[in-house]
């Protein structure tokens, strides 16, 4: 996605505050974009439909998916998890791309969660990955999302270990503290992608 404007992936694990940072990014002007937007509104797209209907016929309800069915079954099954991203994927990608390509400004940021597992980072030209602490991540995701702190710690199984992993080559923001230190950290590296651009 080489274009004059720099095209930046938010990333982290589930509940590590990507969305806090794409909200900060954004009432500093910058736009903004999320895959999980895209994704909510990714069944209008039909043959994402038909092709997650032959899937994963037990999750579809009076011809409509049930997206809290699909979640249980996919988080809990490798395999399956991986047979729907294939469905859905290529259709987000493709979308988040003509959002980022279209938008005005010299930074344009975009919130993917599966970045690493997808292998899509090379579509960026910089990556920021947001670190949190484990436990804290599990309590807030199962607060935000109204579900159990073991639900989500099944979930953050079978998510890429940020904690284990090596990010290297990538932007790294520890939210360890409060919201005035994560906007700290957001307007130093927003500086340094500006600096960097002009070189």
């Amino acid at each position: 996605m080489k274009q004059n404007k720099t095209t930046v992936a938010v990333t982290g694990g589930i509940g590590s505050g990507k969305s806090t940072v794409l909200n900060i990014l954004s009432s500093l002007g910058y736009p903004v974009f999320s895959a999980d937007d895209v994704a909510r509104h990714i069944y209008d797209d039909a043959d994402v439909l038909e092709q997650t209907k032959k899937a994963f016929p037990e999750c579809i309800k009076n011809g409509e998916v049930d997206r809290k069915e699909l979640a249980h079954i996919v988080f809990s099954d490798e395999k399956k998890r991986i047979e729907l991203e294939k469905i859905m994927h290529p259709s987000i990608m493709r979308i988040l791309d003509a959002q980022m390509r279209d938008a005005k400004g010299e930074l344009v940021f975009a919130e993917v969660p599966l970045l690493f597992e997808c292998g899509m980072e090379n579509r960026f030209d910089r990556v920021i990955v947001v670190l949190r602490n484990k436990n804290e991540r599990i309590r807030a995701a199962a607060l935000r999302d109204g579900v159990s702190e073991d639900e989500i710690a099944a979930r953050v199984k079978n998510q890429f270990d940020y904690e284990k992993k090596a990010i290297l080559g990538h932007t790294v923001i520890y939210n360890d503290r409060d919201r005035a230190d994560l906007e700290k950290q957001v307007l130093k590296i927003v500086d340094e992608f500006i600096r960097a651009s002009k070189d």
